[in-house]
């Protein structure tokens, strides 16, 4: 065989190959199976529609699911709660949709622990074989958080698994819901739209990477039969027996996924919708401000809030913002509900401090502004409001983990602005690095690793240790310190031993402890009044917590309004049989400014009597007017 011959049959062997590999390929684009129905089973037997929940989120999306289609579409559908449904009855199903929550460490929610383990049970014992579910048709949604890495929609993945397993039919793949993403709604809607088009009796392919729908056929066709130009598209022959080039346009990051200049903005569209309707004003792409109801109070002299009972702040002077809408917890009594988001480092664009400063006092004194003319609004206490003198960093989030915070700190010192920072104490290195703020809280919303577990519902799988490091953090600190208690009755209100032995890690100058406040209830906390509680519940955890430090800490003061009650060390806070846990702001500004190391007590202040814990007052200053609002209820007939 000459050379000329040999190099002929290559070329035609390889021009042959590749002829072969392309139509295998395009046949490999179009299906495997062919197009097929599936219509509703004849069966008058409803569908089960089951929620697999834990705060009710995955039971609020099953309830609209259920609407659209037994109202809309005339499907018939029973909502229900694997709690009380026996799972030996599945084989008797024909048609099942799970809406599944994935909890703690990927596991399932606490209704759904018998049912999930069942199914993994069945899925793998011989006796049951791949076919006891033939003649049930599935679709999965799973609900869950990306912040949990690996774990995100663990439940749903595994369920949808199991089924497939056991032989059912899977009539959409399984849908993933990112509750902290901010399109949680939208991705749902569609998924429950294809479920709608294949049980009403929509066409679809099966192939070796899940389900196609009629609504794209058509575009998957035109992909296949476009001959536009395009030289980056060409298929290498190496390539053809894998992944099919897509010719889906390429889309600009910072379109799809909330970025900016190769950075993701904090505040999407959806969360910025949802805290400005809770009256929230956004500073840039991270920051926020709100009039807080005290400042309006006390302008209206009507009462100023715990912090003017127990330190001394004008509430009618007072900013309540935060450089970082983000927080690393969920926790079951937060007031924004989890609109806010939610993170375990700082991975969005940054603003710089001055321009966060300048901003938030600007839309702070519009709000100010807006009170002019409305009752009891005195043009002296406007003009005082329109100059704010203290900040409270606690408004939502978590302060933080803003990079900049000490330069924001000081840009608001710098201004002759006291600052009161709260941490959610899980970052223990920011607090070390923190420079000085007027007082420095950390929330102890627990005193054991279970219960802070419960109730903070923290992203960090070591979030224990981070909170201890956060107390110890706080011994090194000079300047006031605060442990912030929220007490959330059938939570954390029998625990008054484990609580007094945190102590001695963090050497607080003082203890708050507040009842949580109730802000309704929502998918995502499950509290009623029943957890509220009363004052006097307040005082008898006080005074015992107190009992337990041995003199060390004393019941000081209290703002019965709100429910509060502060316990100050003896030995520091109280001289002469006086307590001073007042601040004297000139001299803590004063302080700063020389740039010389100071202690808490260097800028304390005698308490107004009326402030002291067991006074007639109950913690409300008598310059102030009290002001109950008439209720007319109607009579009952």
């Amino acid at each position: 065989m000459t050379p000329s011959s040999l190099s002929t049959r290559l070329t035609l062997f390889a021009l042959l190959s590749a002829t072969t590999f392309y139509f295998l390929y395009k046949s490999r684009r179009r299906c495997l199976k062919p197009l097929k129905h599936l219509p509703l089973n004849p069966n008058p037997r409803p569908g089960k529609l089951f929620f697999l929940t834990q705060t009710g989120t995955s039971k609020a999306l099953a309830q609209r699911l259920l609407d659209l289609l037994s109202s809309k579409n005339n499907i018939p559908f029973d909502l229900v709660d694997p709690h009380t449904y026996e799972p030996e009855d599945l084989p008797k199903e024909s048609l099942i949709i799970i809406i599944a929550s994935t909890w703690e460490d990927g596991n399932p929610p606490q209704n759904s622990k018998f049912f999930v383990n069942w199914l993994a049970d069945i899925s793998t014992d011989f006796r049951a074989g791949n076919l006891l579910l033939s003649d049930c048709k599935f679709a999965v949604f799973g609900v869950g958080s990306r912040l949990y890495g690996d774990t995100f929609n663990a439940v749903a993945r595994d369920l949808g698994k199991r089924l497939r397993g056991l032989g059912a039919t899977e009539m959409v793949p399984v849908g993933e819901g990112d509750v902290d993403g901010g399109e949680l709604e939208n991705v749902f809607e569609g998924w429950s739209e294809k479920v709608v088009t294949v049980l009403k009796g929509g066409l679809v392919m099966e192939n070796e990477n899940g389900i196609v729908y009629e609504s794209d056929v058509e575009s998957l066709e035109s992909d296949d039969d476009d001959d536009g130009e395009g030289g980056e598209d060409i298929v290498d022959l190496e390539d053809i027996a894998g992944k099919g080039p897509s010719r889906k346009k390429s889309v600009n990051v910072a379109e799809t996924n909330g970025k900016l200049d190769g950075k993701r903005e904090m505040v999407t569209p959806v969360i910025r919708a949802n805290l400005e309707k809770q009256g929230y004003k956004i500073i840039g792409s991270h920051s926020g401000v709100k009039i807080c109801r005290w400042t309006k109070s006390q302008l209206r002299g009507r009462g100023g809030c715990y912090k003017h009972s127990f330190y001394g702040i004008e509430s009618h002077r007072c900013m309540e913002a935060t450089p970082s809408l983000a927080c690393a917890n969920k926790c079951v009594f937060c007031w924004r509900h989890h609109t806010n988001p939610v993170g375990k480092s700082w991975q969005w664009k940054m603003d710089d401090p001055l321009e966060i400063v300048n901003t938030a006092i600007d839309l702070h004194t519009k709000m100010i502004k807006q009170t002019k003319g409305v009752p009891g609004v005195t043009q002296e206490r406007l003009m005082e409001g329109l100059s704010p003198r203290h900040c409270a960093l606690s408004l939502v989030g978590e302060p933080i983990m803003y990079p900049e915070i000490n330069a924001l700190v000081d840009e608001l010192h710098r201004r002759r602005i006291s600052t009161f920072l709260v941490t959610n104490a899980q970052f223990p290195e920011k607090i070390k690095m923190l420079t000085p703020v007027t007082q420095l809280y950390v929330s102890v919303d627990a005193a054991t690793k279970d219960s802070l577990k419960a109730i903070d519902r923290p992203l960090f799988g070591d979030f224990w240790e981070r909170f201890i490091d956060s107390l110890k953090a706080l011994k090194e600190k000079h300047q006031r310190t605060v442990y912030r208690l929220t007490l959330v009755k059938g939570w954390n209100t029998e625990d008054v031993d484990a609580y007094s032995k945190l102590f001695v890690l963090g050497k607080p100058d003082f203890v708050e402890i507040k009842g949580v406040t109730y802000c309704g209830s929502s998918a995502t906390s499950k509290l009623t009044m029943e957890n509220v509680p009363w004052h006097s519940d307040v005082r008898a955890f006080s005074e015992a917590l107190a009992l337990k430090s041995e003199g060390e800490y004393e019941v000081a003061c209290e703002h019965a309004h709100s429910c509060c009650v502060l316990l100050a060390k003896t030995e520091k806070f109280k001289v002469n049989g006086q307590w001073h846990t007042w601040i004297d702001y000139e001299k803590f500004h004063d302080l700063v400014a020389l740039g010389r190391p100071f202690d808490s007590d260097d800028y304390m202040a005698l308490t107004p009597s009326w402030a002291v814990y067991g006074a007639e007052e109950g913690g409300f200053d008598p310059d102030q007017s009290r002001y109950k609002k008439e209720r007319h209820h109607k009579s009952k007939r």
